[in-house]
């Protein structure tokens, strides 16, 4: 097989595991959300009128995901204060969350993603990924020093 391969690795919150995939891949919606912000950029706001304006679907489909994805701790909800012409508009927003992140990063391709975006994203997976493992290890029994060893022949 001559097709590169690319490991995708989500860290899920245990307990959670598959209602978060469930919400996620039960329809094309939460897709489209998280394509949405993709779009917008990984750290930018999602105006919630934005989502609803531009998906095609209806307030109430894009309105109950949007509260699903933040229960789940994909989304984070926010309000900002706008000023609109002789009074006060409170204006609904969203971000995604660390969690929220890996999941729009699978639906990205790579060419997309800038060098500097990369190794924010490998130094973020690399650290996560050494704790699970440090803290499974020691669980185990495993000795530091084995695996110490293990990451040194790798990254001759």
């Amino acid at each position: 097989m001559s097709e590169r391969l690319y490991p995708y690795v989500i860290f899920l919150p245990r307990g959670k595991k598959e209602r978060i995939l469930e919400a996620l891949f039960e329809s094309e919606v939460p897709v489209a959300i998280l394509k949405y912000a993709l779009g917008r950029g990984v750290s930018e706001k999602v105006f919630q009128k934005d989502l609803i304006a531009t998906l095609g679907y209806s307030n109430k489909t894009v309105i109950d995901y949007l509260k699903s994805l933040t229960h789940l701790g994909i989304l984070n909800e926010h309000m900002e204060k706008s000023e609109a012409p002789g009074r006060t508009v409170w204006v609904k927003y969203y971000t995604l969350t660390d969690l929220g992140r890996w999941f729009a990063l699978l639906l990205v391709e790579e060419e997309k993603i800038s060098d500097k975006e990369k190794i924010d994203i490998i130094q973020t997976a690399f650290r996560y990924y050494t704790r699970w493992v440090r803290e499974l290890s020691t669980k185990l029994g495993i000795q530091k020093e084995d695996l110490t060893k293990i990451f040194m022949e790798e990254m001759k």
